[in-house]
């Protein structure tokens, strides 16, 4: 039987809402409901400054973006999912604007990150992720759309150290 995917929830700024406990159990079960090849996933919860410079730098835009994603590969040591970067504050903003708890909008960028680390882009396609994205938070968000993502698939080395692709 295969091992559950180590889920690394990073929270360098000590972000209130990243501590509740419920939030590392909601990340392992999506990911292993959606990626159950996956051995490694990390998520980094970070501030717009932070996020800022890496959308510059992967993405050349020089602007604040709620979530970056940085699709994973396979290595000797196993199937990385990805890295994804979620602006705390970016999401802090956005759940007041759509009137629901900050919890509930990490969640919705958690989804739309991990979409991306399995290969979705919203930016690319027919609506393809768009509408599996809107029928995963009907399921584990209890919502649809909430506010939208400014954020896609980035490519190069995330903050965690690990490769992207």
């Amino acid at each position: 039987m295969k091992r559950p995917c180590e889920v690394a929830l990073l929270d360098p700024g000590g972000f209130p809402e990243v501590e509740a406990p419920r939030l590392q159990d909601w990340v392992e079960a999506l990911v292993a409901e959606l990626a159950p090849q996956a051995d490694t996933f990390s998520v980094r919860f970070t501030a717009d400054r932070e996020i800022r410079r890496f959308n510059r730098r992967f993405r050349n835009k020089d602007s604040v973006t709620d979530v970056l994603s940085f699709p994973g590969e396979v290595t000797v040591e196993g199937r990385h999912l990805g890295d994804v970067l979620i602006s705390v504050p970016t999401a802090r903003r956005q759940a007041r604007q759509a009137g629901q708890p900050v919890e509930q909008e990490l969640q919705r960028l958690l989804l739309h990150g991990l979409l991306h680390c399995l290969g979705f882009d919203h930016e690319t396609d027919d609506g393809t992720m768009e509408r599996l994205e809107r029928r995963l938070a009907q399921r584990w968000i209890g919502g649809g759309g909430g506010t939208g993502t400014s954020g896609t698939t980035a490519s190069g080395t995330a903050a965690t150290g690990a490769a992207a692709s």
